[in-house]
């Protein structure tokens, strides 16, 4: 089979030579068309449910809305954990689940499970939402007028730019924030309601169902059919400020149930009488108009508030549809609003966030890093080879080898991000490995004396004899990568892509060096080469003859050694090297966001606002701030209309930017504000260096003191930074204790006494009004008093139907409590996380101190405490890793126990593995890294690197076994002639990895860890391969042989 391939591309060279041309242009193609990442694209099993609740506290959110979302879905199919938090104001829930859940099917599977929840009819509509990067948005941008005229901005913002934005292919959506709406206005005078008898519920709901547009379908019209549409709608805001409100509505709801009263009669609407009657005398009226009723006007209005750099503005945020091309998607976005503001001179833009630069700047480093690894690699081949048609015809595999293996991750839908270009990096000093042993041996076959062959014949018989040795060795060095499959989590969804470049690069090499290498052979030595009557050996071939026979004279020292020098590595990188996970780089961007205390008004917070942000422009590495408060958003998705959002932009070049985020959050702490300020970590998205301390307890006072303990203790702790709880205070709240006997006797209920004094219900849509061939929303308004007092509200006065009048506290007592902002649980148990920040990149010996603080700990019994964050990722990552590298020796043995048909010289074989520790460990130590995920994978990959030259090795001294040659003699020949293209190759390898150890951006930082780990793990055990393997497999086989003989003797 392979010599009919090779035959083949010798008698069709030409047709190989355009099948080359045709792989350069598709690899080319499939490297501008991939999509471009910073990472893959992780997606946890994990769903998050967000139901508002405006003006309700924490308990009452706990209670009719949480509790009952977490009984119905805990017990549901692939669910692992249900953590409720339940604020003032809102419900979130985070559901977890199994890594093999389908996550579409759980999203429908959860929302049949909260239609079966009783919600109440205060609360709004729960909000399903994946914990992805692409809910975040990947472009943000600031429109200013030039004269700070929102309206103007907004008009053209949203009638020209988001439409024009919604288009591009690959944007979900472009949210707007900051903008002016108009709508028409609708603010109920309870005085005028009170005297017509009539609330506003009964009112809003009448305008809702007489101002409808109901289709009514299809009607049969004489021998045509024509559609129905009964259109309630007015046409303009005059005629809505006198549409008529029936008195009768009053009459309909009197005496009903709290829901009855609820519903206001809206199924019993009644049609308008024509005229204007007048409020002077309301008995004798059949109906109102409704500006006697309230104050109907068409308004402009600021829902959220905007800022950049001091002045207002018009956010708009862009977030990408799942699978997207990011930095094609910015592109596109950043050109749609350039030429917006072109077209609009009076505007400017700012952009604020573009997700797309680091990723380019990320993928430019890899790139330069790839080109430099690719330079180096030639330069090492050169000066093994000193032959420049052999190093021409060796190099052509790193190109067309990469090439090819961009088709392939192109069509099977892999992205082209830092671990993908990652491993065609680490890559480059291993697809040269095939072309050179195959060119290697035809240059010395053709150098030969005595070789017997000549021409295509001599170059087929070359190729077919180390094909084997090759092939072995790429599908040992990938086989290494099968477990990965089996690698759950963040770690196997961001290293399969990984993977996926090293297997496509390495098949492909195997192929350009059965099928290319011999065609440029047959073409560049067409005339074959002098033949050499002096030996083959060169100076290193008989420097290292020399070495390995005085190794194989003196085994036992060799072992003795070798072994101490390992065990003493296994010791000092015990001692001196740390753990972390993912080492991720400095983006100088930092997002903070602000949580009022409950009952801070929206003006409160903004002159917070502005008071952080003249500080944060005083600072001459920032370039831009910005702010917004109101509106939902990734970082506030329950859309609590106080809460702000701020970010803020720095100078490339800033110093020390690691320690800004704490040294700004402790200069806020000077402003005395009331709510709480945090850091919201925009990484790379690989991971957050937190760690966490979960305390979980009966009540949340169980574990009061055990999460104060923990903060205080953790704030004590070296390399930990910004501990906090989210452990919140309480916060003060009048309870209205209704006496039903009182009550009754004004004909009021508890439910309708709450929806009378009920501040907090949102503004309501009830219908659309067309105006100046605009069409505007119908909004209802509540008018909120901001005066209050405890006085006020006791002598608020109580309607009721009998017309007999009373004050609150006639019916109700008010008593001071207190209430939670906040209520977390899981599994039933009320939770507190204690988090901090970890400044240094010893994530475990961290994690270790504050585990034995934990230990020493005196807490209730019915407390607990448990460590999660990084840590728990760490533990999980590596154990999974290990197993996968367990796994990956045992598939290496199996492929060399079927390549030589024997258990004894695969078992040789993995002797080269254990002395990969020496070179990692002072590599790790000299790199100043820790033991890390890439690292990790760095080990994993050396199994199959490390293995591949002892196959070269052992193949050959087999070989020569075969040949008739004793053992001692055919280890010698073997060494000394496979020195070469060993050396050459692990050089090479070492030489293309060696960029990545230099530089500081995220994607350099991510690959170092894997970089150091392979170079020195590849330099330790290529040196001792050389030296120990050929000692053990004479150990082996000389006892195997006894043994043999005895048998034979029995």
């Amino acid at each position: 089979m392979v010599k009919k391939l090779i035959d083949f591309s010798l008698s069709n060279k030409f047709a190989i030579l355009l099948m080359v041309f045709l792989v350069i242009l598709g690899g080319v193609y499939a490297s501008f068309k991939m999509r471009l990442e910073l990472l893959p694209d992780t997606e946890p099993p994990m769903l998050t449910i967000t139901t508002p609740m405006p003006g309700a506290t924490s308990e009452t959110v706990m209670k009719e809305i949480s509790d009952p979302i977490d009984e119905e879905i805990r017990g549901m199919a692939g669910v692992t954990s249900v953590k409720t938090q339940s604020l003032s104001n809102a419900s979130m829930v985070t559901v977890n689940f199994d890594e093999s859940t389908d996550m579409d099917k759980a999203e429908q599977d959860i929302e049949k499970a909260l239609k079966k929840v009783g919600l109440p009819d205060e609360a709004q509509t729960s909000d399903i939402k994946r914990n992805s990067m692409n809910a975040f948005p990947v472009v943000a941008y600031s429109i200013l007028h030039d004269k700070d005229d929102v309206k103007v901005s907004t008009k053209a913002v949203k009638e020209q730019l988001i439409p024009k934005l919604q288009m591009i292919d690959g944007v979900q959506r472009a949210t707007v924030n900051g903008q002016i709406e108009r709508k028409v206005t609708i603010k109920f005078d309870d005085a005028k309601l009170q005297k017509a008898g009539l609330n506003a519920k009964q009112v809003s709901d009448y305008i809702e169902g007489a101002t409808k547009e109901s289709p009514l379908g299809l009607f049969q019209f004489g021998d045509t059919e024509k559609s129905v549409v009964v259109d309630g709608q007015y046409a303009s805001v005059d005629a809505l400020k006198n549409m008529q409100i029936p008195l009768a509505l009053a009459s309909q709801s009197s005496g009903n149930s709290t829901q009855g009263q609820q519903d206001g009669g809206a199924s019993e609407r009644g049609h308008a009488t024509s005229g204007q009657v007048s409020l002077n005398n309301p008995q004798s009226a059949q109906a109102v108009a409704l500006s006697d009723l309230a104050e109907v006007k068409l308004s402009d209005e600021r829902e959220s508030i905007s800022r950049t750099n001091g002045q207002d503005a018009v956010d708009v945020q862009i977030v990408k549809t799942q699978g997207a091309n990011t930095v094609a998607v910015a592109n596109d976005v950043n050109q749609t609003i350039q030429d917006f503001v072109k077209a609009h001179p009076e505007l400017k833009s700012v952009k604020i966030m573009d997700t797309s630069k680091p990723i380019k700047d990320s993928l430019n480093t890899m790139i330069e890093k790839a080109l430099l690894g690719s330079i180096v690699a030639v330069i090492v081949i050169m000066l093994f080879l000193r032959n420049v048609r052999m190093t021409a015809i060796s190099i052509v595999s790193i190109p067309l080898s990469l090439l090819i293996a961009m088709v392939a991750l192109k069509l099977t839908d892999v992205s082209l991000n830092i671990l993908t270009l990652g491993a065609l990096t680490v890559a480059i000093g291993r697809v040269i490995d095939d072309s050179i042993v195959v060119i290697e041996n035809i240059y010395r076959r053709l150098s030969r004396q005595d070789e017997s062959l000549s021409g295509d014949g001599l170059i087929v018989s070359a190729t077919k004899e180390v094909f084997i040795p090759i092939m072995s060795s790429t599908l040992v060095t990938i086989v290494v990568f099968a477990p990965l499959a089996f690698v759950t989590g963040s770690v196997g969804e961001m290293f399969r892509p990984f993977a996926y470049a090293i297997t496509f690069s390495l098949l492909a090499s195997l192929l350009v060096s059965i099928t290319i290498v011999p065609v440029l052979g047959s073409i560049f030595f067409k005339h074959g080469l002098k033949r050499k009557p002096k030996s083959e050996l060169g100076t290193v071939g008989r420097g290292y003859r020399k070495v390995l026979n005085w190794s194989l004279n003196h085994k036992w020292t060799v072992i003795i050694l070798s072994t101490a020098i390992l065990i003493g590595s296994i010791a000092l990188g015990s001692m001196k090297i740390g753990t972390s996970f993912i080492s991720t780089g400095e983006d100088k961007f930092m997002a903070l966001t602000y949580t009022p205390k409950p009952g801070e008004t929206k003006q409160k917070v903004l002159s917070h606002a502005e008071e952080v942000e003249k500080y944060l422009l005083g600072n001459q590495h920032v370039r831009h701030v910005q702010y917004s408060v109101g509106g939902a958003s990734p970082v506030d998705p329950t859309g609590s209309t106080n809460n702000m959002a701020l970010m803020v932009e720095y100078d490339s070049d800033t110093p020390n930017f690691d320690q800004e985020p704490e040294r700004v959050l402790k200069h806020i702490k000077t402003y005395h504000h009331d709510g709480e300020w945090k850091n919201l970590d925009m990484g790379t998205g690989a991971t957050s260096n937190t760690l966490n301390v979960e305390v979980t307890g009966p009540s949340t006072a169980a574990i009061e003191g055990t999460v104060k303990a923990i903060q205080q203790k953790m704030s004590q702790v070296p390399g930990l930074t910004n501990v906090k709880s989210d452990l919140t205070e309480t916060y003060q709240q009048y309870e209205v204790k209704v006496n039903p006997n009182e009550a009754a006797k004004t004909g009021m209920t508890a439910g309708q006494l709450a929806m009378m004094l009920n501040q907090n219900i949102p503004d309501m849509t009830v219908s659309k009004v067309k105006d100046q061939n605009q069409t505007y929303d119908v909004v209802v308004q509540q008018e909120k008093d901001t005066d209050w007092t405890k006085e006020k509200l006791e002598n608020t006065p109580i309607p009721s139907p009998t017309g007999d009048n009373r004050k609150l506290s006639d019916i109700a007592t008010l008593k001071t409590t207190s209430t939670p902002n906040a209520l977390v649980k899981k599994g039933g148990d009320y939770v507190s996380t204690v988090s901090a920040t970890i400044s240094g990149e010893d994530v475990g010996s961290i994690s270790q101190k504050v585990m034995k603080q934990l230990n020493e700990l005196d807490k209730p019994s019915d407390v607990h405490t448990s460590l999660g964050g990084t840590n728990e990722d760490i533990q999980e990552a590596f154990s999974q890793l290990m197993i996968a590298m367990l796994a990956a020796i045992i598939i290496v043995y199996l492929v060399l126990v079927l390549t030589f048909k024997g258990a004894l010289a695969p078992f040789t074989i993995l002797f080269a593995l254990p002395y990969t520790v020496i070179g990692v460990v002072f590599a790790l130590i000299m790199t100043g890294e820790t033991l890390s995920v890439p690292s990790m994978i760095g080990l994993l990959m050396l199994i199959g690197i490390v293995v591949t030259n002892a196959i070269v090795l052992i193949d050959r001294v087999i070989t020569n076994e075969k040949a008739g040659l004793p053992m001692k003699e055919a280890l010698l020949e073997a060494g000394s002639i496979r020195i070469r293209p060993i050396l050459m190759t692990a050089i090479a390898t070492i030489g293309a990895l060696i960029p990545l150890l230099f530089g500081q951006d995220s994607s350099v930082l991510i690959s170092k860890g894997l970089a150091a780990t392979v170079i020195g793990g590849l330099l330790s055990s290529t040196l001792l391969t050389l030296i120990v393997v050929p000692v053990i497999y004479e150990i082996l086989f000389t006892l195997k042989a006894k043994l043999t003989r005895r048998k034979k003797k029995a």
